[in-house]
């Protein structure tokens, strides 16, 4: 059984930076492919980003392509979203997730945390 919890979501202005955490426990949390997701009121959840368990791989969905980076602590079992230059359709609360497989389909991540409420408003 793995655990996840998220943490670092804040309120910050346009234009701003954040980053959110990710703390992995349980038996195995090294070698699972961790993804971000979030999802806005009235929308469906997305992927954000993922990361493959040696961090040689990852995937970005294009909204959020060169903004913000995923990487991982594979020693603290620690995953890390940054975030820059934030814009209020980035509002949403972020789940991290992990699974087998590199992708930031939802349906093929098993273990999910709870999620961190990052809003972005002046």
């Amino acid at each position: 059984q793995l655990q996840l919890v998220e943490s670092g979501g804040d309120l910050v202005q346009p234009g701003g930076s954040l980053r959110l955490s990710c703390a992995a426990s349980g038996v195995g949390a090294y070698y699972y492919t961790i993804g971000w997701f979030r999802q806005a009121p009235g929308k469906e959840r997305e992927g954000v980003a993922c990361i493959s368990s040696d961090s040689g791989n990852r995937r970005y969905a294009e909204s959020v392509q060169g903004r913000f980076s995923i990487a991982r602590d594979n020693r603290n079992n620690i995953i890390y979203l940054h975030m820059k230059n934030l814009e209020s359709e980035d509002t949403a609360v972020y789940y991290c997730a992990a699974g087998s497989i590199l992708n930031l389909d939802e349906r093929l991540y098993d273990y999910w945390g709870q999620g961190t409420q990052v809003t972005v408003s002046s």
